[in-house]
C-alpha cells in the first residue's frame, strides 16, 4: 500500500514536471504533503503508540548520561572546593607572615631574630618582598579559582534543572502514551461492543421467530390432543352425560337424588322454582 502511494507520487511529480514546467515543484510538494497525510493516516494507531514508547525509551540513554556528567562534575566541584579551601588557608597564613615582616620593620632597629636566628634588615626586607609577590600570585590564583567555582556552580544547576525537566518530560510523555493506549482499548472495546450488539439482535430476532414458531406448533399440538375424538357411526358405550342442573349439584354435593323430593307433592315444580330463588 505505503510502495504504491510513493510510487504514484514520483509518477505524478514526473508527469507534473514534464506537463507544467516551472510550476512543477509546487504540485510536487503538493502531492508529496497529500501522500504523507495519506501515509500517515494509513498507519495503525497501535504502531503509531509503538513508535512513541520507543521514541520515549531511547530517552533513557541522554538522561543516563547527563546523570553521569552531573555526578562526575558535582565531584569536580567537591575537589575544587577543597583546593580553595587549602588555597585560602595558606594565603591567611602568608598574608599574617607578610603582615608581621611589615611591622617588624617599622622598627628602628638592624638586626631581627626569627625562629632562634638572626637576620639583617636587609635580609628581612627581601624575604618581605619575595612574600609579598608569591602571595599576590596566590592571592590571584584563588580569585581565579573561586570565579571558576562560581561559574561551574551555575553550569551545574543548568544542568540539574535541565536534567530535571528531561525527566519530568519523560514521564510525562509515558503518562500521554498511557492514557492514549487505554483510550484505544475504550475504542476498541466501544468498535467490539458495537459489532456484538448488531450480532446479538440478528440473533435475537432468529431467536424470537424460532420461539413463535414453537409456540405455534405447541398451540396445534395442545389443541389437536384435547379435540373430541369420537368418531361418526361408532356404538355409544356409555350413557351420555345429563345436563339437569339439580342432578349436576346433587352429584357435585354427594346429595340424593333430587328429582324424588320435588315430585312428591303437586306444584313441586314451582316450589322448587320459588325455593331456589327465595334463599333468605
Amino acid at each position: 500500500m505505503l510502495k504504491k502511494i510513493v510510487v504514484s507520487t514520483l509518477l505524478l511529480g514526473l508527469l507534473g514536471g514534464l506537463t507544467v514546467g516551472g510550476d512543477a515543484f509546487s504540485y510536487l510538494s503538493t502531492a508529496f504533503g497529500r501522500a504523507s497525510a495519506t501515509v500517515e493516516r494509513a498507519v495503525p494507531v497501535e504502531f503509531q503508540l509503538d513508535r512513541a514508547r520507543q521514541m520515549v525509551r531511547n530517552l533513557a540513554p541522554e538522561v543516563r548520561h547527563s546523570m553521569e556528567v552531573i555526578a562526575k562534575e558535582e565531584i569536580e566541584l567537591e575537589r575544587l572546593g577543597e583546593k580553595i579551601e587549602t588555597a585560602a588557608e595558606k594565603a591567611d597564613r602568608s598574608k599574617n607572615e607578610i603582615m608581621r615582616l611589615q611591622s617588624d620593620l617599622t622598627e628602628d632597629r638592624d638586626v631581627f631574630r626569627y625562629a632562634g636566628h638572626n637576620y639583617d634588615r636587609c635580609e628581612v626586607v627581601e624575604d618581605l618582598s619575595r612574600r609579598f609577590t608569591r602571595h599576590k600570585v596566590a592571592d590571584e590564583t584563588l580569585e581565579h579559582l573561586r570565579d571558576m567555582q562560581q561559574a561551574r556552580t551555575a553550569n551545574l544547576d543548568a544542568a540539574r534543572q535541565k536534567l530535571t525537566a528531561m525527566i519530568a518530560a519523560q514521564k510525562e510523555l509515558e503518562t500521554d502514551i498511557m492514557n492514549l493506549e487505554a483510550k484505544r482499548q475504550l475504542v476498541e472495546v466501544a468498535q467490539a461492543s458495537n459489532d456484538v450488539v448488531a450480532l446479538d439482535e440478528s440473533q435475537l430476532s432468529r431467536a424470537k421467530g424460532l420461539i413463535a414458531d414453537i409456540r405455534s406448533r405447541l398451540d396445534v399440538a395442545s389443541r389437536l390432543a384435547n379435540a373430541d375424538t369420537t368418531f361418526p357411526g361408532e356404538i355409544q358405550l356409555d350413557p351420555a352425560e345429563s345436563h339437569d342442573v339439580r342432578e349436576q349439584v346433587a352429584a357435585y354435593f354427594g346429595l340424593g337424588d333430587p328429582t324424588v323430593t320435588v315430585s312428591a307433592a303437586k306444584g313441586g315444580k314451582v316450589a322448587a322454582v320459588s325455593a331456589t330463588i327465595q334463599l333468605d
